[in-house]
């Protein structure tokens, strides 16, 4: 078998907003790649959800099955997320979204068409987005270093998925052959 057929066998690892979905995408885009999300490679299995492996064991089990090759961390400070993850409110009766960094309102918290107030949904509210971050970080520490023993850990760190890209995309071109001219163009 020559290299071509070599599997690369990677995990993205980042906090819920780290930008996980967007970069796998792009992995796939320029390296002509799988990308098997955890729903996909875990699909009848109990441990789904994003940003699988979360825990040690769950660490563990997959490298038993799998053998992962690299791990990619993406390091986006949590303040960061948090306004990522905050910036999102609704008018309830219409469902029209607002985002305050890409489109936001004419008047903070009031509804363009109908001058209604906006609401948050739970899930999107500050309180709730800090314990979502919290759970992350202390369940997936032990998981970090457990990857980081095994020297497959590559932290890439930044504000901006944009500025991460270029790095995971050098990284990944000294591990995956390329596959075709395309693939080699720069990001």
């Amino acid at each position: 078998m020559g290299a071509s057929a070599r599997l690369l066998r990677a995990v993205i690892m980042g906090a819920p907003g780290s930008g996980k979905g967007t970069v796998s995408s792009r992995i796939t885009k320029h390296f002509e790649l799988k990308h098997l999300s955890s729903g996909d490679l875990l699909r009848d299995n109990m441990l789904r959800g994003t940003g699988f492996p979360r825990t040690l064991p769950q660490a563990e089990a997959l490298d038993r099955a799998y053998q992962i090759d690299t791990v990619i961390n993406l390091n986006v400070p949590f303040e960061v997320i948090k306004q990522r993850l905050t910036a999102r409110w609704i008018h309830p009766a219409s469902g029209r979204v607002y985002n305050i960094e890409f489109n936001p309102p004419k008047t903070v918290g009031i509804d363009d068409l109908t001058g209604e107030p906006l609401t948050q949904r739970e899930d999107d509210k500050p309180e709730t987005v800090i314990k979502r971050l919290k759970a992350y970080e202390d369940q997936t520490k032990p998981v970090l270093e457990y990857y980081q023993k095994k020297g497959v850990l590559e932290t890439f760190s930044g504000t901006e998925t944009n500025k991460i890209w270029p790095y995971v995309y050098a990284f990944l071109q000294t591990k995956v052959p390329q596959t075709s001219q395309k693939a080699s163009v720069t990001p």
